[in-house]
């Protein structure tokens, strides 16, 4: 089409403008799924460490979590420095809250979180297991977060805790 064809076209009419860009849908903002926790020093605003609460938060957990523990006779007796349990509250505090974004403090401090190596010389059958679930369920439970946070952090621990079993004897 020449440049004098098009000059004889009608241009497109208020109208018609309107219509066009109603057509095109708007953008939304975006929004970021947490599907892998971020692991820097300084934690993005967007981290599931940030969105629920930072460190408060993840040590409310923890404590209310302990406070399960201190009274299984299954779990209790995995835990060296019993009676005191703060050298495990601070390291289990310490990584879940890296883990979902927090400071790397519990690398820089123990290095590599080795789960399963750790966890080895104790004996992390299924009842333990779900002694561990039971207890941590009670304190998540405590923090009252909306479902999906709920949700995705509880779908972690239940996962993390199936695969720290290393026996099935009793």
């Amino acid at each position: 089409m020449t440049e004098s064809e098009n000059a004889n076209e009608p241009s497109p009419s208020p109208e018609a403008d309107a219509a066009a860009a109603a057509a095109v849908p708007p953008k939304l903002p975006k929004i970021r799924l947490i599907t892998k926790p971020a692991l820097a020093p300084d934690a993005p605003e967007d981290s599931m460490w940030e969105l629920i609460g930072g460190r408060d938060t993840f040590e409310k957990l923890v404590r209310e979590f302990y406070v399960g523990v201190a009274t299984d006779e299954v779990l209790l007796p995995m835990y060296p420095e019993q009676p005191d349990l703060e050298g495990a509250i601070q390291r289990l505090t310490g990584f879940l809250e890296q883990y979902w974004g927090g400071p790397n403090t519990y690398s820089e401090e123990r290095g590599h979180p080795r789960l399963r190596m750790r966890h080895m010389p104790f004996k992390v059958n299924p009842d333990a297991r779900d002694r561990w679930l039971h207890h941590m369920r009670a304190a998540l439970d405590t923090l009252e977060l909306p479902p999906l946070y709920d949700a995705e952090i509880w779908a972690y621990l239940d996962r993390a805790a199936h695969a720290m079993v290393n026996t099935f004897e009793d």
